[in-house]
């Protein structure tokens, strides 16, 4: 790549059960607010701005244009949207600045879990023909993952609640969290997954700004460098899929240049203990490695904004020092489908 693209800002709601009192554009607005506070820019200077988020969490088509009241009606900008987790959006803008299009973007992404059933509402990412039509909802899903990494000797049901305890304990130092403190040891939800190893149910919102070259360091004291990104998605049907690896995940990463040098700190996009597993061998981290520092989605997890946070705070660790090269993964659809890795540096200190 000819040019470098930065993250330099992030900002996040403080992730709750429901916030029915709230529209889309409420939820959006204080987010928008702080980011571009964070930078001193105003929306006529923002290049590009990308969203995602999901008509089928919204209940209407096109929800997506009445968010854009949250960014203002004037001045006119150059927009775009993916019906995609807002890692995807970023992935958009990221491109559309290394054209030089633009030498700034806006990020943003929403989702409002708690008006509906967000395991019935995901089942819509399944085969329409043979696998939608049952119903299996992604809890149940992510059961049958678990299962077989059990199956196979790559965990245990000990080893997961212990994910979802450190995950938990980690959070604590997190403001924006949902959940906190030890995880309930209560009944299976769906064998062998218990509440401590599935996400909340939760409403929120993230964005993050990204610019390009000389423009990012005038913006923030120590940007987060994107060194590269690449997505890549699996087979479809669930049934031809070895559940207990992810080799779109090990793809993306080696595409991204995340295997080039060690990362100290890796954000996951892992919904449930068990493909946190499955990603910790996918993409080769190992114990030295600082996995969800931020709780991760196990203490946080608004559908179609968790992996752009995780993303988010990947960058934010390197703009505090705390960080200096960091693996963001995001994932989309049932059993770790669709994945997306980007790696970011801070500048050598």
């Amino acid at each position: 790549m000819t040019r470098q693209i930065a993250v330099v800002a992030f900002a996040r709601t403080d992730h709750r059960r429901s916030t029915e009192e709230s529209s889309e554009v409420e939820l959006l607005m204080p987010v928008l607010h702080a980011v571009l506070r964070q930078t001193g820019l105003r929306t006529a200077d923002i290049g590009f701005t990308c969203s995602g988020s999901s008509d089928y969490l919204a209940g209407r088509a096109f929800s997506f244009t009445l968010a854009l009241d949250g960014v203002g009606a004037w001045p006119p900008i150059s927009e775009s949207h993916v019906e995609m987790d807002g890692a995807w959006a970023l992935y958009e803008a990221w491109t559309k600045l290394l054209t030089g299009d633009a030498d700034t973007a806006l990020v943003y992404s929403y989702g409002k879990c708690s008006p509906g059933s967000v395991r019935d509402v995901l089942t819509r990412q399944l085969d329409p023909y043979y696998v939608a039509p049952l119903w299996p909802d992604s809890v149940a899903l992510a059961a049958l993952q678990a299962q077989a990494l059990i199956d196979a000797g790559d965990t245990d049901e000990a080893a997961l609640a212990a994910v979802g305890a450190r995950s938990r304990a980690d959070a604590a130092a997190n403001p924006h969290a949902q959940r906190t403190g030890p995880p309930p040891h209560d009944d299976h939800v769906v064998r062998p997954l218990r509440a401590g190893d599935c996400p909340p149910v939760g409403d929120g919102a993230a964005a993050v700004i990204l610019a390009a070259g000389d423009r990012a360091r005038e913006l923030c004291e120590r940007p987060a460098w994107i060194r590269g990104v690449d997505h890549r998605i699996e087979a479809h049907a669930l049934g031809v899929r070895d559940l207990t690896d992810s080799p779109s995940a090990r793809l993306a990463a080696e595409k991204a240049g995340a295997f080039e040098r060690p990362v100290d700190t890796a954000e996951l996009h892992a919904p449930f203990s068990s493909q946190e597993i499955v990603l910790r061998k996918a993409l080769r981290l190992g114990d030295d490695v600082r996995v969800n520092p931020s709780g991760g989605a196990l203490a946080a997890n608004p559908v179609m904004a968790a992996g752009l946070i995780r993303v988010g705070e990947a960058a934010a660790r390197i703009h505090r020092g705390e960080s200096d090269r960091a693996l963001a993964h995001a994932t989309s659809g049932p059993c770790l489908q669709q994945n997306l890795v980007a790696v970011l540096e801070g500048d050598p200190r």
